[in-house]
Protein backbone atom coordinates (compact mmCIF):
# COMPACT_ATOMS: atom_id res chain seq x y z
CA UNK A 1 0.00 0.00 0.00
CA UNK A 2 1.14 3.05 -1.41
CA UNK A 3 1.89 6.16 1.36
CA UNK A 4 0.79 9.53 1.14
CA UNK A 5 3.22 11.61 -1.54
CA UNK A 6 6.92 12.79 -0.43
CA UNK A 7 8.16 15.68 -0.45
CA UNK A 8 11.19 14.55 -1.57
CA UNK A 9 11.42 13.62 -5.34
CA UNK A 10 14.11 11.67 -6.86
CA UNK A 11 15.87 12.11 -10.12
CA UNK A 12 17.73 9.30 -11.13
CA UNK A 13 20.17 7.80 -13.79
CA UNK A 14 20.08 4.62 -15.04
CA UNK A 15 23.67 2.96 -15.95
CA UNK A 16 25.24 1.21 -13.16
CA UNK A 17 22.76 3.04 -10.88
CA UNK A 18 19.73 0.51 -11.58
CA UNK A 19 21.28 -1.40 -14.59
CA UNK A 20 24.54 -3.29 -14.42
CA UNK A 21 26.45 -1.74 -17.56
CA UNK A 22 28.40 -4.84 -17.03
CA UNK A 23 24.91 -7.56 -18.77
CA UNK A 24 24.20 -4.99 -21.49
CA UNK A 25 23.32 -6.90 -24.92
CA UNK A 26 22.74 -4.52 -27.62
CA UNK A 27 21.38 -4.44 -31.29
CA UNK A 28 23.51 -3.62 -34.33
CA UNK A 29 21.95 -0.22 -33.87
CA UNK A 30 23.50 0.21 -30.56
CA UNK A 31 20.13 -0.15 -28.40
CA UNK A 32 20.60 -2.26 -25.43
CA UNK A 33 18.14 -5.10 -25.73
CA UNK A 34 18.88 -6.84 -22.45
CA UNK A 35 20.06 -5.92 -19.23
CA UNK A 36 19.97 -6.94 -15.59
CA UNK A 37 19.71 -4.54 -12.63
CA UNK A 38 22.42 -3.96 -10.15
CA UNK A 39 21.83 -5.95 -6.84
CA UNK A 40 19.47 -4.44 -4.80
CA UNK A 41 18.56 -1.76 -7.31
CA UNK A 42 15.06 -3.66 -8.48
CA UNK A 43 14.05 -3.96 -4.74
CA UNK A 44 15.13 -0.37 -3.77
CA UNK A 45 13.40 1.84 -6.60
CA UNK A 46 10.15 -0.55 -5.83
CA UNK A 47 10.07 0.11 -2.76
CA UNK A 48 10.99 4.33 -3.00
CA UNK A 49 8.05 4.61 -5.53
CA UNK A 50 5.76 2.06 -3.09
CA UNK A 51 6.02 4.60 -0.44
CA UNK A 52 5.27 7.64 -2.67
CA UNK A 53 8.16 8.89 -3.86
CA UNK A 54 8.15 10.73 -7.40
CA UNK A 55 10.93 9.25 -9.63
CA UNK A 56 12.01 10.39 -12.55
CA UNK A 57 14.38 9.10 -15.03
CA UNK A 58 17.40 11.70 -16.14
CA UNK A 59 19.81 9.69 -18.10
CA UNK A 60 22.11 9.84 -21.27
CA UNK A 61 21.61 6.95 -23.81
CA UNK A 62 18.91 5.89 -26.38
CA UNK A 63 15.18 5.98 -25.57
CA UNK A 64 14.21 2.86 -27.12
CA UNK A 65 17.27 1.15 -24.58
CA UNK A 66 15.63 2.55 -21.44
CA UNK A 67 12.11 1.09 -22.68
CA UNK A 68 13.46 -2.30 -23.08
CA UNK A 69 15.28 -2.36 -20.16
CA UNK A 70 13.07 -0.66 -17.65
CA UNK A 71 10.22 -3.00 -18.93
CA UNK A 72 12.18 -6.21 -18.74
CA UNK A 73 12.95 -5.98 -15.15
CA UNK A 74 9.30 -4.52 -14.00
CA UNK A 75 10.15 -0.74 -13.67
CA UNK A 76 9.07 0.84 -16.24
CA UNK A 77 5.70 1.89 -14.35
CA UNK A 78 7.62 3.63 -11.31
CA UNK A 79 8.89 6.60 -13.24
CA UNK A 80 6.89 9.93 -13.25
CA UNK A 81 9.05 11.15 -16.19
CA UNK A 82 11.75 10.24 -18.42
CA UNK A 83 14.28 12.61 -19.52
CA UNK A 84 16.98 10.98 -21.80
CA UNK A 85 19.41 12.39 -23.95
CA UNK A 86 18.78 11.32 -27.01
CA UNK A 87 14.82 13.10 -27.10
CA UNK A 88 16.66 16.25 -25.14
CA UNK A 89 19.17 16.62 -27.61
CA UNK A 90 21.87 16.96 -24.88
CA UNK A 91 23.82 14.77 -22.24
CA UNK A 92 24.66 15.28 -18.51
CA UNK A 93 25.96 17.62 -17.37
CA UNK A 94 23.46 19.89 -19.17
CA UNK A 95 21.56 21.82 -17.62
CA UNK A 96 19.03 21.27 -20.21
CA UNK A 97 18.69 17.79 -18.74
CA UNK A 98 17.68 18.40 -15.37
CA UNK A 99 15.63 21.92 -16.77
CA UNK A 100 13.60 19.30 -19.01
CA UNK A 101 13.09 16.95 -15.44
CA UNK A 102 12.04 19.77 -13.44
CA UNK A 103 9.61 21.27 -16.25
CA UNK A 104 7.84 17.52 -17.00
CA UNK A 105 7.25 17.74 -13.09
CA UNK A 106 6.10 20.85 -12.87
CA UNK A 107 8.94 22.32 -10.59
CA UNK A 108 10.05 25.22 -10.18
CA UNK A 109 13.49 26.84 -8.64
CA UNK A 110 12.10 27.15 -5.49
CA UNK A 111 11.63 23.19 -5.44
CA UNK A 112 15.11 22.57 -6.41
CA UNK A 113 16.16 21.77 -2.14
CA UNK A 114 13.82 18.89 -2.30
CA UNK A 115 15.38 17.53 -5.69
CA UNK A 116 17.75 14.67 -5.04
CA UNK A 117 20.05 13.41 -7.87
CA UNK A 118 21.40 10.06 -7.81
CA UNK A 119 24.11 8.88 -10.08
CA UNK A 120 27.27 6.91 -10.58
CA UNK A 121 29.50 9.44 -13.04
CA UNK A 122 31.23 12.55 -11.21
CA UNK A 123 31.40 14.26 -14.30
CA UNK A 124 28.36 14.26 -15.76
CA UNK A 125 25.71 13.18 -13.04
CA UNK A 126 27.31 14.93 -9.83
CA UNK A 127 28.80 17.59 -11.68
CA UNK A 128 25.58 18.37 -14.01
CA UNK A 129 23.28 17.96 -10.05
CA UNK A 130 25.30 20.47 -8.27
CA UNK A 131 25.76 23.33 -10.70
CA UNK A 132 21.82 23.14 -11.22
CA UNK A 133 21.73 23.77 -7.38
CA UNK A 134 20.08 19.94 -7.20
CA UNK A 135 21.53 17.42 -3.96
CA UNK A 136 23.70 14.84 -5.27
CA UNK A 137 24.18 11.40 -4.71
CA UNK A 138 27.07 9.62 -5.65
CA UNK A 139 26.21 5.40 -5.82
CA UNK A 140 30.01 4.15 -5.87
CA UNK A 141 29.11 0.51 -6.23
CA UNK A 142 30.42 -0.04 -9.94
CA UNK A 143 34.19 0.76 -10.13
CA UNK A 144 34.00 0.83 -14.32
CA UNK A 145 34.92 4.19 -13.60
CA UNK A 146 36.71 6.43 -11.49
CA UNK A 147 35.60 8.58 -8.83
CA UNK A 148 37.76 11.51 -9.31
CA UNK A 149 36.31 15.29 -8.63
CA UNK A 150 38.32 17.02 -11.09
CA UNK A 151 36.39 20.36 -10.27
CA UNK A 152 35.10 21.79 -6.95
CA UNK A 153 31.28 20.75 -7.95
CA UNK A 154 32.12 17.15 -8.39
CA UNK A 155 31.47 16.42 -4.59
CA UNK A 156 29.10 14.58 -3.80
CA UNK A 157 26.24 15.65 -1.54
CA UNK A 158 26.29 12.00 -0.11
CA UNK A 159 27.94 9.02 -1.02
CA UNK A 160 26.64 5.83 -0.60
CA UNK A 161 27.61 2.28 -1.83
CA UNK A 162 24.72 0.25 -2.43
CA UNK A 163 21.41 0.92 -3.77
CA UNK A 164 19.77 -0.20 -0.36
CA UNK A 165 21.48 2.69 1.43
CA UNK A 166 19.04 5.34 -0.63
CA UNK A 167 16.39 4.11 1.09
CA UNK A 168 17.82 5.39 4.61
CA UNK A 169 18.94 8.77 3.33
CA UNK A 170 15.76 9.53 1.54
CA UNK A 171 13.77 8.72 4.82
CA UNK A 172 16.84 11.00 6.19
CA UNK A 173 15.82 13.31 3.55
CA UNK A 174 12.45 13.64 3.22
CA UNK A 175 11.95 13.68 7.33
CA UNK A 176 14.98 16.29 8.07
Amino acid sequence: MANEKKRLIIFTDIGDTIIDEGTEARNDQGVVIHADCIPGAKETYLRLHEAGYAIVMVADGLVQSFHNTMEENGLDHIFSAWIISEAVGEDKPSPKMFSAAMEAMGLTEADKSRVLMIGNNVSRDIRGANRFGLISVLLDWSKRRPFTEELPEDHADYRIHAPEDLLALAEQLENG
